[in-house]
């Protein structure tokens, strides 16, 4: 193997992967995937729900793996199919004893103003309904934000205090007025293979600026495959080239950087 696509390193402590979606990997089959993750001491796992078709299958995928967890809630992509039946859905998934054991968190929710797929106010009154339900629940959220800083900071300051668990603000692309709105706050900043790319300095200064006990590893996939791997599919097993980065820019120890990690996401889901 080149040194550009080197092996995959395994580190002793234990890593979790706080969000990708298993549903969406198609490279590998489940299994395999899951296999390989183990073996390359990914811990724990938490695939992530993002409309009404997959709110049940995020939860078998759950069901079916012991160290796999999952959400609940729709990508702000999927606003304009917030209703009250989905409403009702996600509820009902909440309140069910045997399924809510596996739902950790209510997300992946937020703003996109990036791409603008549902309108405006469709993704504002999603938003806005589905932090209720993690406040109703006692459950951390899950926030996706892009182009939409400002909304996502007004949006939040409303909601912060009845948070009591929080969230975490996923694959953090965006400007620092919201990292340190969200450190202050006490949520979390999800970082991923995008801290690799070489025109991401802006994330890498937003990294900088986040102290270690407010960082999660992610991965996304099967998006943001970190390099040396860009161009094949992403999945949890390559963690290891997350946490690399992320002690590279920090200026910190790899140990530092993973234990932190991994008591942040213990913290946070509380599995």
């Amino acid at each position: 193997m080149s040194k550009s696509r080197r092996e995959i390193p395994s580190f002793k402590q234990s890593i979790i992967e706080t969000h990708f979606h298993l549903d969406m990997l198609k490279a590998f089959s489940r299994d395999e995937i899951v296999e390989k993750s183990r073996f390359h001491n990914i811990e724990k796992m938490i695939t992530i729900s993002t409309n009404p078709n997959n709110l049940d299958e995020v939860i078998l995928i759950a069901e079916t793996y012991p160290n796999i967890f999952c959400t609940q809630g729709l990508h702000p992509h999927e606003g304009k199919e917030w209703n009250e039946n989905v409403k009702a859905h996600v509820l009902k998934n909440l309140n069910d004893p045997i399924k809510n054991k596996k739902i950790v968190a209510i997300g992946e929710i937020g703003l996109d103003f990036y791409y603008s797929k549902s309108p405006r106010q469709e993704q504002l009154a999603a938003f806005e309904e589905q932090l209720q339900i993690a406040v109703e629940h006692n459950l951390p959220v899950v926030i996706h934000s892009r182009d939409a800083d400002e909304d996502t900071i007004a949006i939040l300051k409303n909601f912060s205090a009845s948070l009591k668990q929080k969230g975490v603000i996923h694959s953090f692309t965006s400007g620092l007025e919201l990292a340190r709105f969200a450190i202050e706050e006490c949520f979390y900043l999800g970082f991923n293979g995008i801290i690799t790319f070489k025109n991401a300095e802006n994330v890498r200064e937003a990294l900088r600026i986040t102290p270690l006990e407010h960082i999660l590893l992610e991965t996304d996939s099967p998006f943001l495959t970190p390099d040396p791997y860009r161009g094949v599919e992403n999945a949890p097993y390559y963690l290891p080239f997350i946490a690399e980065k992320i002690a590279e820019v920090k200026a910190v120890t790899l140990e530092e950087v993973l234990i932190n990690a991994y008591q942040n996401s213990l913290r946070l889901f509380k599995f």
